[in-house]
């Protein structure tokens, strides 16, 4: 697994967002706390989200990173409108990622729409760790 140290003097920062009406967090926390453990500034903003306060968040706190956790079936609404509100601030550096319950066909068509990697269930928190800081080495500078 690459290092921090390897790609930036700073930690990565990342907002965790659960948007929408899904009240199921527990998957969300166990990436935030890995995220940590990794070395990245983790920002989780908690149940309950819209698109608009997930991107005022992610200016707000000068995120490197936005991961979405979705597993009301609303990927297809969600993921695209938190690029889309990112963009429009001028923010197009920021990641947009995440993970949930999303059909292949989906993960195609939400990758086609600028959306990163997208992880479903059960995928090892350091497959994620690993794109995350491969993602940074490649696109953060000092």
């Amino acid at each position: 697994m690459m290092t921090e140290s390897n790609t930036l003097s700073r930690p990565i920062r990342i907002l965790v967002a659960k948007p929408g009406l899904d009240g199921h967090d527990r998957g969300a926390k166990v990436v935030a706390a890995a995220l940590r453990d990794a070395g990245m500034e983790v920002i989780y903003t908690g149940l309950h989200q819209t698109p608009e306060m997930i991107a005022t968040a992610a200016i707000q706190e000068d995120v490197d990173v936005v991961g979405l956790s979705i597993l009301s079936g609303a990927h297809m609404t969600l993921f695209p409108r938190v690029r889309d509100l990112l963009v429009e601030a001028g923010r197009e550096d920021i990641l947009v990622t995440g993970g949930g319950i999303i059909p292949d066909k989906d993960i195609e068509a939400l990758e086609g729409l600028g959306v990163g990697r997208l992880f479903g269930p059960g995928t090892p928190t350091a497959d994620l760790i690993d794109y995350i800081q491969q993602w940074a080495g490649a696109n953060l500078t000092e």
